[in-house]
């Protein structure tokens, strides 16, 4: 339509540009669109003929010859004159099946096609979108077993609790995609077809069709739907399906944005504390003034797609809301929008996160710099009660430890010195019965507490099982043929 136009002069959408996979972007494509629009009417007829219509095997034939040699620009045109993309197709297809052209779309409504190919797109997304979930939660499960052991520290509201280790906090997130895989699957299991229902979703051009046969018509739907690859369709419909299920599906997706968001957010704040980076290349430029900054870029597009998506999921729930008795057509523009966006935007944050997650770089001795700051706080009250066994008086000990530690702390906030409290415990004559013990009870491996423990049993009862699954599938890895630009 925009033949005038050289294509620089267009807005492309970078998530087709910069962000989603091939894969994905070729998924909701024109082409392959229009590709399934002819599947359900190729299977429509087919069902038709098998339940009596007079449609001859030849019309079927040349319906299949023609499946995938879609004509856009024939359909462009068409669609110029008639203001109406189905219908532009249907002439489209009729001109390059001659023969099949008086039965092409033979008692349907738009819907029995856009609905039920709506429904495809999503499904094959969604099972796009759960391969690169089983690979992410594979690249967070092997981060999770190297690290189970590494003590850290723990954060509540980003101030130092308790220590916790390395391979526990990835945990989380690996908890929260795992979580998610399994949503996604119930979702793309027991996704139903809209099935054939016709105008209202009443069946009664079907009804008409067949001569007033309902189990004929009901059995058109069951062939339909099955030939189409899902295991049901609805029982009731209008003339389009509750766009409640869109909604459910785009939950799904959210659901993995705000597992994405939280992933990437804690990434940005242990790499601004220098525990941990996400990977940067050799010749990346962290800044055009500083050249020594070392950005977490792929997170923060991560953060930000994430937060579009989730965004954008609430097209979907005001779209089921807003619906009008059997249908409105306000549907139509949002969801030509808001679906495959959702879809290339989860795939963007997929890829990043698993680029992330196979490149995470840890530093331990940082790590180990900043626990030594703050054990001897959290070590106190253990100090305190070996002390107190060693026969000292917990009330003094305990005063002497409180004055120990603020006199410490104060030093550290006012002029930026090393954490002195074990040296000052030790200077305590009050404490010789422990000074020996210091070291011994203030080793970070036992301030973790069943970290290490809680990591194993997690990556032995839910991800060996499923890595055993991702290994019958057949699965090597990443799917070949993806867009690995990760471009900001």
């Amino acid at each position: 339509m925009h033949s005038a136009h050289h294509p620089e002069e267009l807005f492309v959408s970078p998530l087709v540009g910069r962000w989603a996979t091939d894969e994905m972007c070729r998924n909701f494509g024109e082409l392959h669109r229009f590709r399934v629009w002819r599947r359900i009417w190729i299977a429509l007829a087919e069902a038709q003929r098998q339940l009596g219509l007079p449609i001859r095997q030849e019309q079927i034939d040349e319906m299949r010859a023609h499946a995938d040699d879609v004509d856009l620009d024939l359909a462009r045109r068409y669609e110029r004159e008639l203001r109406h993309d189905v219908m532009a197709h249907v002439r489209a297809y009729g001109e390059q099946c001659p023969t099949a052209r008086p039965i092409i779309h033979l008692g349907a409504t738009s819907c029995d096609i856009t609905d039920n190919a709506d429904l495809i797109l999503m499904r094959e997304g969604l099972l796009i979108l759960r391969g690169k979930l089983l690979d992410l939660i594979d690249a967070l499960a092997g981060f999770a077993g190297k690290y189970r052991r590494l003590p850290c520290l723990g954060y509540t509201h980003f101030q130092p609790a308790q220590l916790t280790t390395v391979g526990k906090r990835a945990c989380l997130w690996l908890q929260d995609f795992t979580l998610d895989l399994e949503r996604l699957e119930v979702c793309q299991r027991e996704l139903p077809c809209r099935g054939i229902k016709g105008t209202t979703g009443t069946q009664a051009s079907f009804l008409e069709l067949f001569g007033g046969d309902p189990r004929k018509v009901e059995e058109l739907d069951q062939l339909v739907t099955r030939a189409l690859g899902f295991e049901r369709s609805l029982p009731i419909t209008g003339q389009t399906y509750t766009r409640k299920i869109d909604s459910d599906i785009l939950e799904v997706l959210s659901g993995v944005a705000q597992s994405a968001h939280k992933f990437a957010n804690d990434v940005r704040l242990l790499q601004g504390l220098g525990e941990l980076e996400e990977p940067f290349e050799t010749t990346q430029v962290g800044s055009s003034a500083m050249p020594w900054k070392r950005n977490p870029m792929r997170c923060e597009r991560m953060t930000g797609l994430a937060r579009f998506i989730i965004c954008t999921a609430q097209n979907a729930a005001l779209t089921a809301a807003e619906q009008w008795l059997e249908r409105t057509l306000d549907d139509s523009s949002n969801r030509r929008l808001s679906l495959a966006e959702c879809f290339l935007a989860a795939d963007a944050v997929l890829q990043i996160a698993l680029n992330v997650a196979r490149g995470l770089v840890v530093y331990p001795a940082v790590i180990a710099r900043r626990v030594a700051e703050a054990l001897p706080f959290m070590a106190s009250e253990i100090i305190l009660m070996d002390a107190v066994r060693a026969g000292g008086d917990r009330q003094e000990l305990h005063e002497r430890l409180r004055q120990h530690a603020m006199a410490a702390a104060r030093r550290m906030k006012e002029e930026g010195a090393a954490c002195d409290l074990l040296e000052r415990i030790a200077a305590d004559d009050a404490f010789a019965a422990v000074r020996d013990r210091l070291p011994q009870l203030t080793r970070p491996e036992d301030f973790v507490g069943l970290a290490p423990q809680q990591v194993e049993e997690y990556l032995a009862s839910v991800i060996a099982p499923l890595r055993q699954r991702f290994a019958a599938e057949g699965r090597a890895g990443p799917e070949s043929g993806r867009n690995t630009d990760l471009r900001v």
